[in-house]
């Protein structure tokens, strides 16, 4: 006997579940269906929170080695790995655990078990691997085998089945060449370490495995990290982590992993502009190049629902894919791949099935953060973005030297601040914030306030007027306004 659903999703991760945790907050009928044991996604279990638990160990022992500056006589021994792995796992459990029991609150049924759309409006549940029967859970914990499949009929279908890890060209993940979930789950740290990348996974493993004495070497294609980001933020970040021990070389090509039967790996490359080819030994590598979206189902392909060519779900503004009451959301659809804008595109699709009219996501909205050391944050355009665009005018970019910054000067990091500002095609006089780029020790919870600024279109004029406490890293963020807007205080 089939269960009827005013919507079933696809995958319990951060876009799965805040889409699910709407769409029961307006008195829909909702159901989850996860094919791993616990809800929450990679975020949860495997990348944003367990990283954070270990980078925040990270950020304790560099502030220990700095302490002795400030005349404070500390002693660092090592790391208990032990209880930094029960600490690690205590905080993904504690994320989890509120996770399902919220979900129960809401009143959302969740079925552990592997799901494929038999139909537009029609999903069916299978056993997920290891497990014998299908499993509903109506209250937290409490598991109900319901057979060995399940039929699902709903009123709309949403897609949540997230991202994986993308491997080197031609090289598989195998032994010493790891991807960032197996990074994760060493019980120690590595004493030497080759990442490939130059993304948020690359730099935040190089900060906290150099952290540690781990000896690390960074391969990245560019002449800078985050190269996609704002030029100066990634060069500023570049030098930092070179600071900090970081063997970073540039322009570098990956063309061979070597794996035997000992540990650890050999890394073959070339660097633009250079003879030869080169080789690096570590005794792990992490190939972090990006992740793909986990969208190659043969019942996806079946059901009709339309892929681009990097296989993303194509989906309209609110996540409506080509298939009729199919929508889709997070890591699937293009786009950048963070848990806080799944999460919004999560209410967005649920409050278009509830008939409600919300605006869509802005990609140029979503603040994308490196947890570093010293951390990295952008939100808006750049000014090569901002540039390009034929409908803003009078594009400026305002560079505030953060070690004007009283805070500033008593950490011990650099950083870099740039506001991107200009005015509508329409409206040539009002100055607005298009973009803001930084790297600061606690850049992650500043560029909130850029967010609202560029997000709600304020003037600057008005941004420039809003008073930031003295003295705070955040007072950075009020003294480049000012400048920006003509009016420097503590600047020249």
């Amino acid at each position: 006997m089939p269960q009827t659903f005013d919507i079933v999703v696809i995958g319990a991760g951060p876009g799965g579940y805040a889409t699910a945790l709407r769409a029961a907050e307006l008195g829909l009928s909702v159901a989850l269906v996860e094919r791993d044991a616990t809800l929450g996604g990679t975020c949860l279990n495997r990348g944003c929170i367990p990283s954070k638990a270990l980078l925040t160990a990270a950020h304790a022992m560099h502030t220990a080695r700095w302490a002795p500056v400030t005349g404070l006589q500390v002693q660092v021994t090592g790391f208990d790995f032990g209880a930094l792995r029960d600490y690690r796992m205590r905080a993904v459990d504690a994320m989890v655990k509120g996770l399902a029991g919220l979900v129960a609150h809401r009143g959302i049924t969740v079925f552990r078990g592997q799901a494929s759309l038999a139909g537009a409006r029609q999903v069916t549940v299978t056993p997920s691997p290891g497990c014998e029967a299908v499993l509903r859970y109506i209250k937290a914990g409490v598991a109900e085998p319901v057979g060995d499949w399940m039929r699902l009929d709903a009123a709309n279908v949403v897609l949540a089945t997230g991202s994986r890890p993308r491997p080197l060209p031609g090289e598989p993940f195998r032994g010493a060449l790891i991807d960032s979930t197996q990074a994760l789950e060493q019980d120690t740290f590595p004493d030497s370490a080759i990442i490939i990348g130059s993304g948020a996974i690359a730099l935040e493993f190089a900060s906290l495995w150099s952290q540690t004495g781990c000896e690390v070497t960074l391969l990245i294609r560019k002449d800078r990290v985050l190269s996609g980001w704002d030029r100066r933020t990634g060069m500023t970040l570049t030098r930092e982590l070179k600071r900090a021990g970081v063997n970073v070389v540039t322009r570098s090509h990956v063309t061979a992993v070597d794996t035997g039967m000992n540990l650890g790996a050999t890394v073959h490359y070339t660097r633009e502009g250079e003879e030869g080819e080169r080789q690096a030994y570590a005794q792990l590598v992490l190939a972090a190049v990006g992740r793909d979206p986990v969208t190659d189902f043969d019942w996806l392909a079946a059901a009709g629902v339309a892929l681009d060519d990097r296989s993303f779900v194509v989906t309209d503004p609110r996540g409506r894919t080509s298939v009729p009451d199919v929508w889709a959301v997070g890591d699937i659809t293009a786009g950048h791949a963070l848990a806080h804008r799944a999460f919004e595109q999560g209410i967005v699709v649920a409050e278009s099935i509830a008939g409600l009219d919300p605006r869509p996501v802005d990609e140029t909205t979503v603040p994308q953060i490196v947890f570093s050391l010293p951390e990295a944050a952008s939100v808006g355009l750049t000014m090569d973005q901002a540039k390009a665009r034929e409908d803003l005018v009078g594009v400026g970019e305002t560079v505030y030297p953060m070690m004007g910054n009283a805070r500033m000067m008593m950490s011990d990091a650099a950083g870099s601040l740039s506001v991107v500002t200009g005015a509508d095609a329409d409206d040539p006089d009002t100055q607005r914030v298009l973009g803001v780029h930084m790297v600061a020790p606690d850049a992650s919870d500043l560029i909130v306030e850029a967010q609202q600024l560029v997000g709600n279109r304020v003037p600057l004029a008005q941004a420039a007027r809003l008073i930031h406490p003295h003295p705070t890293f955040a007072e950075a963020m009020g003294e480049a306004l000012l400048k920006a807007d003509g009016r420097p205080l503590h600047t020249r």
